[in-house]
């Protein structure tokens, strides 16, 4: 067997075991991608100037940088004052508030990263169902398409675009201008909406967010605090050799020793003498603590009184982000009580509420916790980025005063790379500097704004994309795909690839998807004979298209744990979405991006 034809079979295996794994997740996509290009590193299917070539591609600078600039509007709050002229325009019909969903975050996917938008705007969907007879539920999916058709209006809407025109340009052909694929993009918005306009209202479900669904179930609990007396027998003791772990009614949330709240595990932890523990408990559960012997209520320690201290307590519904330092960790893990001194009654994920054990249920993207607590610890939560309110927006204090200064740096980005002024990569590293220079964001900001996992996996799908080619690989595949479809011609042969980027799409990430396609669609146009720009376009939109799951792009991810869906509800709105647009790619694309003979 030859050198070449082993790097050739390596290349395939890793084609399949990479597809794999993103579907059954059994890495972390990053993870995945990052370790196909240690394998074809060590392997010596690509060489190590071939592998560092790969980080010299543009387009991950640039995607980091309008991750920036979209940090910067949201910092100033550019797009929370949008949010908020929306709740205004709303009204109290579905109708016109999905027109004012519409109207106001179009515009603002075409122009940043569109997580951010729908991160905003979903509090104000929750607020407005609160206020008035609509269901969030009937609102949410609209909102994630609409933020996904808005991506397709520009070249910097959604990174996809940027990956595949960095292909583009590494393969010598033109770059793709600002607003070249918008006249598409607009065909794209306008079915896209005049769709959901026609028929959301008889395909999407009206189901109740997580603190509506199982509200009823939760009976009223009061946060309380007992200490534990000098003489008491729990002294030295664990939860589980004491009376208290067959106290069901109440739940310790937090032990403080010393003035300082105990680290330790409360599996684990053996009470000493002055514990003061804070407890969750309803009446029935305050019964039993007053009748445990050497337990005694603080208001009873301090005071003398015979009283039951019970704090304002609020009930709250949070999401993690996609960039949460939580995912993949347990409640346990993250001693989630006793860091923030509230409770967590539930955990929503995939239209289910996990009420038992979901304490030791890794936490993925996407999953709503339902959390309970007094004020001051629903705050102190709420400054976290890695916990996302969907009751009410994050209480953070806006640089509204630096809000033009974040307008400029992404009309920069705009213009500059609009009359070519400048390369696109050159005029987004100056302004994303810009934006953090002025102090549109702080530095640690900037660089918390950047989703490092999106371009750990970006690289090494890069680096796997350079192998198919090298190796032939893409050549091979795309030699199958013409044999089996190239004679009915470049328009069905392009409809097939639009369609595969699409199935795909939904099921592993859009990024993933474009990074492997592109490849094998410009191996296709050449062996047709005509230029690759349509078909180029056709990953472009194929990969935007995400509408049948809430897995294949972050926003359906996103809004599918805030509106209590069911994984079934995407693809019943969702698959004739994808098919009316593979429709309208197949007919336009060719009209506006020609098979010119190559």
């Amino acid at each position: 067997m030859s050198v070449h034809t082993l790097h050739l079979i390596i290349v395939f295996c890793l084609v399949v075991a990479v597809f794999t794994a993103f579907l059954r997740e059994w890495l972390s996509p990053d993870l995945v991608a990052l370790s196909a290009m240690g394998v074809l590193l060590v392997s010596g299917v690509l060489t190590a100037d071939e592998t560092l070539s790969i980080f010299s591609n543009s387009a991950p600078v640039v995607i980091s940088c309008m991750f920036v600039l979209s940090a910067g509007l949201e910092r100033t709050g550019v797009i929370d004052s949008l949010a908020r002229i929306f709740t205004r325009m709303a009204g109290t019909t579905e109708r016109r508030a999905a027109l004012a969903l519409a109207a106001l975050t179009l515009p603002l996917s075409a122009l940043t990263n569109h997580m951010p938008v729908v991160v905003v705007f979903v509090p104000m969907v929750l607020a407005l169902a609160r206020s008035t007879n609509l269901r969030a539920s009937r609102l949410l999916i609209p909102l994630s398409y609409f933020s996904i058709f808005g991506g397709t209006i520009t070249l910097i809407g959604t990174s996809t675009n940027l990956l595949v025109d960095g292909i583009v340009r590494r393969r010598g052909l033109a770059p793709f201008g600002m607003f070249e694929i918008t006249p598409l993009g607009i065909i794209f918005t306008v079915v896209g909406v005049g769709y959901l306009l026609a028929f959301a209202r008889y395909l999407l479900p009206k189901r109740e967010t997580l603190a509506a669904l199982i509200g009823a179930e939760i009976p009223r609990q009061f946060l309380t605090q007992a200490v534990i007396s000098k003489a008491s027998p729990l002294v030295g003791k664990t939860i589980a050799e004491t009376p208290l772990s067959r106290l069901r009614e109440a739940q310790i949330i937090t032990v403080v020793r010393g003035g300082e709240h105990l680290e330790t595990p409360l599996s684990s932890l053996r009470f000493a003498a002055g514990d003061q523990l804070l407890i969750e408990s309803s009446i029935a559960g305050v019964k039993g603590i007053k009748e445990m012997s050497g337990l005694v209520f603080q208001s009873e320690a301090d005071l003398g009184l015979d009283a039951i201290g019970e704090p304002p307590s609020i009930l709250m519904e949070g999401i993690l982000g996609n960039r949460s330092t939580f995912l993949g960790k347990t409640l346990h893990e993250l001693n989630f009580e006793q860091r923030y001194g509230v409770l967590i009654l539930a955990v929503h994920r995939q239209g289910e509420n996990l009420r038992e054990h979901f304490q030791d249920v890794e936490l993925t993207f996407g999953d709503t916790l339902l959390v309970q607590g007094p004020p001051e610890a629903i705050h102190r939560l709420m400054q976290e980025r890695d916990f996302l309110s969907l009751t009410e927006p994050t209480q953070r204090a806006f640089r509204r005063h630096k809000a033009p200064l974040a307008i400029l740096g992404i009309l920069s980005v705009i213009v500059f790379a609009a009359f070519h002024v400048l390369p696109i990569a050159a005029v987004a590293l100056v302004a994303a500097i810009f934006v953090v220079l002025t102090r549109c964001l702080d530095i640690e900001e900037a660089r918390g704004a950047i989703q490092w996992r999106i371009l750990y996996m970006i690289f090494g799908m890069l680096a796997l994309g350079a192998a198919m080619e090298k190796t032939g690989a893409a050549h091979l595949i795309a030699s199958g795909v013409t044999g089996a479809v190239g004679h009915f011609g470049p328009r069905v042969t392009l409809s097939v690839i639009y369609l595969l980027a699409t199935l795909l799409t939904e099921l592993i990430s859009n990024n993933a998807v474009a990074l492997l396609i592109t490849p094998i669609a410009f191996e296709i146009a050449a062996t047709l004979g005509v230029d690759a720009r349509p078909f180029a376009v056709a990953v472009m939109f194929g990969c935007a298209a995400s509408f049948a799951t809430p897995i294949g792009h972050q926003t359906n991810t996103y809004v599918f744990g805030a509106g209590g869906y069911r994984f079934a509800d995407f693809p019943k709105i969702g698959v004739p979405l994808n098919v009316i647009l593979w429709i309208v790619g197949s007919i336009f694309i060719p009209i506006f991006w020609p098979f010119v003979p190559k």
